[in-house]
């Protein structure tokens, strides 16, 4: 497609509304048409083409290049857009009833023959209804002569392929008063984005917001009045769109002035508003408050994982409903606990509410944080069932004490059941009405009066209440479940959690489970909920984690994965160790095998010359410790030494008892030690000038006489090669000489890591890294990390 406007398109089609039931509703603007409406538009594209190309030809003249250039030239661009449509493709749809207008954006091509699927936004703009009649328009009249396929209502509607011009400003006035721009402006935003291609004036824009626990969806609804360029009907995509709030009377601004003033006097933070919650910790006690129908979020980052904690929220009014909720922040679980969204809770009718979280659970696995939040539901949340659902609920703050802490372990749980068993004396005994400790000469005189006065559950809940007091009254047991509670609010609040007036379903996917409790309807959002938010791991974005919630993924299951990170994770890259192409979600067992290869490599061969800083067979960038004689380029001796040191003592002759090799060797030593090497750098204790570096012997010149019983314990160790010989000392280049004390360093250094030895590498690994990444050392750092094992994993080998 392309984004040039052209010459407008022109193509128009009867179509009747579809009547059979969708899998899926139409958002926004969307239309769907059958695949003959697309062939239609293709060949009216090409039409439109060819017409563009022949009044641009040129008069095509053989004997001139440039007419010839500029046929080529129309003939290139008519095959460009031959096949193309505009972009995006807009429609107009006209309901010949009544008259009514609305543009349109299109969603695909599947519809059937002769037939067009409408969002519900476009079926009302057109005054089509579900009950099969048509509202005429401005007279109100029905139209009742309508076709009633399938079971449903199916009307006439003609569409237009129109072209919209870029809209730059739109003037919305919201239909009620109170809309606080922070509550819409994010959703205006989103929904527009995600669900509108077009806008036409004098429509109804309708933005969902979010479900109460009662089922009921908040909605704000505007009025769309104007444009920028004026015109009936604007495009929106690609575009930046100013919009502006207009109030449609003056009576409604004040009323929203007013609503949002109470609103602000209300505000998280302030004396009459809830409290804003933060950050609390494990030794300080975190006092608040919170309004009815408001969360107060809490986040602890930081506690002892090996130990269970436990929160512990205490209300200061014992008549109070407030609920305790928990999340973890985890890449699987990034949404804050809500009461229809949450991993653990605690909903009981008691003014103490715990959360308590083992270390063995498996949702504290990969949690970064644990995030809490205190609620208190309002009027609004709750069912009536018949009943007045304001008694004893309050818009004033309730009060409350947030603690977190270590419990420890099940002592004080052992110590109140002796507690409860022993009498705190000899001569007590149980009162059976009231069960408190009486001593034995005064039970007759008690029980006269415990069971004239009061009276014990008869459900088996064990509270003892006064024959005539108002919680005696007020005390219910649920007959569905264990529940009871002393006050009619808690009695309500435990109906709309557990028992309520209708089935639920989630708000954010379109599973055909329903739900019986508000606490299975958490469940399924923190779990197969495709909307779930998670953290991708390939894409490292907050995105839902899609699927479908009734059929599981089969291979999601055994992965581990999300659906959406399978879908990610097909992309591939290229293997930082390798340089093979894997797919993201392969990469982790493909590091596993290149972690087996590193386990098992060969440790490198270090020259035996104690000044050498190269390997016997040459280690490589890519981990191989034995590329150089791989490559035919290993030392080529056995006196263990790498090529370039063997270098100069290499002759052609033949020599299988090494007696010409120990002559050349004792002359390489005499030349080291009687004339030096030259080099003001070299370290060689058996060179003139490393002597004179080091100061040995005083600054005296040594003669042969004096060098020769130096040399013999080397040419005696000299049958034995590697690390059963004696060392050899020859000089070498100045890169060499301190990639060997480099190695020495960094092999300390990477042995007493966090202060403790043997968690590092082994010199010999130290040298080899330092050779393939010819002295780099964050370079060969990264090396021994990718293909060195450690001391402790050779000593476990």
């Amino acid at each position: 497609m392309t984004d040039s406007p052209g010459p407008a398109l022109q193509w128009s089609g009867q179509f009747v509304t579809s009547s059979a039931p969708q899998r899926q509703t139409l958002p926004g603007d969307k239309i769907t048409l059958p695949p003959s409406a697309l062939e239609q538009l293709l060949s009216a594209s090409s039409q439109l083409a060819a017409q563009n190309a022949r009044q641009n030809l040129p008069t095509y003249d053989p004997f001139n290049a440039s007419s010839y250039s500029a046929l080529m030239q129309a003939e290139s661009q008519y095959q460009d857009q031959r096949q193309q449509l505009p972009y995006p493709l807009t429609f107009r749809l006209v309901n010949p009833v009544n008259g009514r207008v609305v543009y349109a954006g299109i969603r695909e091509f599947t519809a059937d023959d002769g037939e067009a699927a409408l969002s519900p936004f476009l079926r009302e703009a057109l005054g089509l209804r579900h009950d099969g009649k048509e509202q005429k328009k401005d007279t109100g009249m029905e139209d009742e002569d309508v076709n009633m396929e399938n079971g449903g209502p199916s009307h006439a509607i003609t569409v237009h392929a129109k072209q919209l011009p870029k809209g730059t400003f739109v003037k919305l006035r919201p239909l009620e008063a109170g809309y606080d721009p922070e509550d819409w402006k994010a959703l205006l935003e989103q929904h527009l984005r995600q669900n509108y291609t077009t806008l036409t004036n004098g429509e109804i824009l309708a933005v969902p917001g979010s479900r109460g626990l009662n089922g009921i969806r908040e909605e704000f609804r505007f009025l769309v009045d104007g444009f920028k360029p004026e015109t009936d009907g604007v495009c929106i995509v690609d575009t930046d769109l100013e919009v502006d709030i207009e109030a449609l009377n003056e009576e409604q601004a004040r009323e929203t002035l007013r609503r949002i003033a109470e609103k602000l006097h209300k505000a998280p933070g302030t004396d009459q508003g809830s409290s804003a919650g933060g950050d609390i910790d494990i030794f300080k006690a975190q006092e608040g408050q919170v309004l009815p129908g408001d969360y107060v979020d809490y986040n602890l980052s930081s506690w002892d994982r090996a130990h269970p904690i436990e929160f512990e929220l205490t209300l200061q009014n014992d008549d109070d409903e407030v609920d305790l909720l928990l999340s973890p922040l985890s890449p699987t679980q990034r949404a804050k606990p809500r009461m229809d969204e949450h991993v653990f809770a605690d909903f009981e009718g008691r003014p103490r509410k715990r959360i308590r979280l083992e270390p063995s659970n498996a949702d504290l696995e990969h949690a970064e944080a644990l995030q809490l939040s205190v609620h208190a539901l309002s009027a609004s949340e709750l069912q009536s069932n018949g009943d007045n659902v304001t008694n004893g609920t309050t818009t004033h703050p309730i009060h409350y004490t947030l603690r977190a802490y270590h419990p420890d372990g099940t002592k004080a749980v052992q110590n109140g059941a002796q507690a409860s068993d022993v009498p705190p004396s000899p001569d007590d005994i149980r009162c059976k009405n009231c069960h408190q400790w009486i001593p034995k000469g005064s039970m007759v005189l008690h029980e006269n009066f415990c069971f004239r006065n009061n009276i014990l559950c008869p459900h088996g809940c064990g509270q003892v209440f006064q024959k005539r007091s108002p919680a005696y009254e007020h005390h219910w047991h649920c007959p569905h479940d264990t529940s009871f509670g002393n006050t009619p609010l808690a009695h309500t609040k435990h109906n709309t959690l557990f028992h309520p007036a209708s089935v639920l379903r989630c708000p954010n996917c379109d599973t055909q489970e329903t739900f019986s409790t508000l606490p299975l309807l958490a469940h399924h959002r923190t779990t197969t909920c495709p909307a779930k938010p998670i953290l991708c791991r390939f894409c490292h974005l907050v995105v839902p984690q899609e699927g479908d919630p009734d059929v599981p993924n089969a291979e999601a299951l055994l992965s581990g994965m999300t659906p959406h990170e399978l879908a990610d994770g097909a992309r591939t890259t290229e293997c930082h160790l390798c340089s093979k192409i894997v797919r993201l979600r392969d990469m982790s067992t493909h590091l596993k095998n290149h972690d087996l290869d590193r386990l098992a490599r060969a440790r490198p061969i270090p020259c035996r010359n104690v000044l050498c800083g190269r390997t016997l067979d040459v280690c490589s960038k890519s981990g191989d410790t034995r590329a150089g004689t791989r490559m035919g380029q290993g030392p080529g001796n056995d006196v263990g030494l790498c090529s370039v040191c063997f270098g100069p003592l290499y002759v052609s002759m033949y020599d299988p008892e090494n007696k010409a090799l120990r002559r050349r060797i004792e002359r390489k030593y005499l030349q080291q030690l009687l004339t030096g090497c030259g080099k003001s750098w070299c370290r060689n204790e058996f060179c003139k000038n490393g002597r004179k570096n080091f100061e040995i012997g005083g600054g005296t010149t040594l003669t042969a006489k004096d060098a020769l019983p130096m040399i013999k314990p080397f040419l005696d160790g000299l049958s034995h090669a590697g690390a059963g010989g004696t060392p050899l000392h020859f000089c070498v280049d100045e890169g060499s000489q301190k990639r060997r004390t480099l190695a020495e360093f960094l092999a300390a250094e990477e042995d007493g890591q966090g202060g403790v030895r043997g968690r590092g590498f082994r010199w010999e690994w130290c040298l080899g890294a330092l050779e393939a990444e010819s002295g780099s050392l964050d370079a060969a750092r990264m090396w021994l990390k990718n293909y060195a094992p450690t001391r402790a994993e050779e000593e476990r080998l």
